[in-house]
């Protein structure tokens, strides 16, 4: 995927790095071909660690739990339901299966 991306930014442009879930299961990552389009284009690229930020998390939740309530921002939720199900959710969000957040319903609190 990075290197359809690099060929598509803009001059000066900006890459966030969080995470890297289709290398995470390889024994040896893949290679970038078109790293050279850092340089060309002068694109700065820059990983980031969530907890950097947790900071924030506070105001975060202030700024976007309204959105939510109002039904302004939606979110996309894949639930298995029980334990059970939950090798196949987790094969499902490495193979790209789900878009949005995937959980396993254990049990139900009463």
């Amino acid at each position: 995927m990075l290197d359809a991306v690099l060929l598509n930014m803009r001059l000066n442009g900006r890459i966030a790095v969080c995470g890297m879930i289709s290398q995470y299961d390889l024994d040896e990552p893949h290679g970038v071909r078109n790293l050279m389009h850092l340089v060309f284009k002068r694109i700065r690229m820059q990983g980031f660690f969530v907890f950097d930020h947790y900071h924030l998390y506070p105001k975060f939740l202030d700024t976007l739990l309204p959105y939510i309530r109002q039904g302004k921002m939606n979110y996309v939720e894949h639930i298995a339901q029980g334990l059970e199900n939950a090798p196949a959710a987790l094969v499902g969000l490495f193979s790209g299966l789900h878009v949005g957040k995937s959980l396993v319903l254990v049990a139900r609190d009463y």
